[in-house]
């Protein structure tokens, strides 16, 4: 596979990177603002470099938002390319636009299909295209540990659950796909597969496709790829469809870092250290998951990982400089104490701590103040006390609102 990349921020140049060690696999162009040197890839800034080129045949979108991202996706597709995005503001903002690209479309409820479903099916026929169709269903299975990352959760909006769909499908419907798993393996996934043949089976024989969904930790350590194929053979036999998966945190597994700096130690229960980075602010999985992330220090002239609490010779805890007193990323041990002006390396970042303080699933972060509605008269100063000088200065007042739009 020769992949182009579009982007090369955090999650970018994870991909980059875990490629380099694939034998099935190479990014051959990476789309960037400046020149970069990397050893066996070419940097470009033009798009047409990528979709132009024919050795080219997947593209990779990472860099989220709406536009350029759209330009970039429809002009690789056009241009006969695989397209890979996880930016589900653009799919959902330019439906129509790209209908005309794509060849599978898979909704999650029956009212998505029946509200899009003819749409779909008008546009094929008068095109003389296929699309092929399907639905999300809910197995009602549950493998996730955090009710927060659980798709079957219960009160979960994600998925059809068993009682809702016919046991003959809609006209137009060719494939199911369930999502179950977070970050697991794949004996989660053979108990996932019982459930969806225990309460779908009739419907599965009627599939052209079957989507696992995601949630795979295929390049973790110790994953179990023989039973992943005998997972796949099996419905493969059973039902005679196509499998498709969807290993998505699987690509950039411990893809990116994160560097921060000690800027005070202070004594408690026992020792914190105060970061310039913030678990709420810059990785909120660690709050979310949670998880505890490792970290690599400087140890005898060299970075090593850091130690469970009491593992080595001093432990603290470290925490962000919000001011929320839950901001905490763990217990961690060191050969040495640390002192101000230490760096840290958080590592595993990309997915989806990084993720999530840009643009998750492509969502744009929220325009403030609101400007759907223009003033209708200039904003009045107002006095705002400046805590950092004591001083007074005065600042505009949205007359929408009437709360100070800006703080020194």
């Amino acid at each position: 596979m020769k992949i182009g990349l579009l982007g090369f921020g955090v999650v970018g140049r994870g991909v980059y990177e875990l490629t380099r060690s694939r034998d099935d696999m190479q990014v051959v162009k990476v789309l960037r603002r400046e020149d970069m040197q990397l050893p066996d890839a070419k940097t470009v800034r033009d798009i047409r470099d990528i979709v132009e080129d024919d050795s080219i045949d997947t593209v990779v979108e990472v860099m989220g938002g709406l536009h350029p991202a759209y330009d970039f996706v429809r002009a690789a597709v056009e241009a006969g390319k695989n397209v890979v995005t996880s930016n589900k503001a653009l799919v959902c903002t330019f439906y129509d636009e790209l209908l005309p690209l794509v060849d599978h479309l898979v909704f999650n409820s029956l009212a998505q299909w029946e509200r899009f479903g003819p749409k779909v099916r008008a546009w094929c026929r008068d095109n003389g295209r296929e699309i092929s169709c399907g639905l999300r269903i809910n197995p009602e299975h549950s493998e996730g540990a955090v009710a927060i990352f659980n798709p079957c959760s219960p009160g979960s909006r994600l998925g059809i659950r068993p009682y809702q769909l016919p046991e003959t499908l809609p006209e137009g419907i060719s494939g199911l796909h369930f999502h179950t798993l977070c970050e697991q393996g794949s004996d989660a996934l053979e108990r996932t597969l019982d459930a969806v043949e225990a309460r779908f089976g009739k419907q599965l024989a009627q599939c052209k496709w079957i989507n696992f969904g995601g949630g795979h930790h295929i390049t973790r350590e110790g994953y179990d790829l023989d039973r992943l194929c005998r997972c796949i053979t099996r419905m493969q036999q059973n039902y005679g469809a196509q499998i498709y998966l969807e290993p998505g945190e699987a690509v950039a597994l411990n893809a990116g870092w994160l560097v921060a700096t000690v800027l005070d130690v202070v004594q408690a229960d026992m020792p914190i250290a105060i970061l310039d980075t913030s678990a709420s602010c810059h990785m909120p999985d660690v709050l979310e998951m949670p998880y505890r992330p490792n970290l690599l220090a400087p140890e005898d002239g060299e970075l090593r990982l850091a130690g469970e609490n009491g593992e080595k010779a001093w432990t603290c805890r470290l925490a962000g400089k919000s001011c929320l007193a839950g901001d905490v990323i763990g217990e961690y041990s060191f050969a040495a104490p640390l002192k101000a002006g230490d760096r840290l390396i958080f590592t595993d970042m990309a997915i989806y701590s990084m993720v999530k303080t840009t643009t998750f699933n492509g969502r744009p972060s929220a325009a403030w103040p609101p400007t759907s509605t223009p003033p209708t008269r200039p904003p009045r100063p107002v006095s705002v006390w400046c805590a950092a000088s004591a001083t007074r200065t005065s600042r505009p007042v949205c007359p929408r609102t009437s709360r100070p739009q800006a703080f020194s």
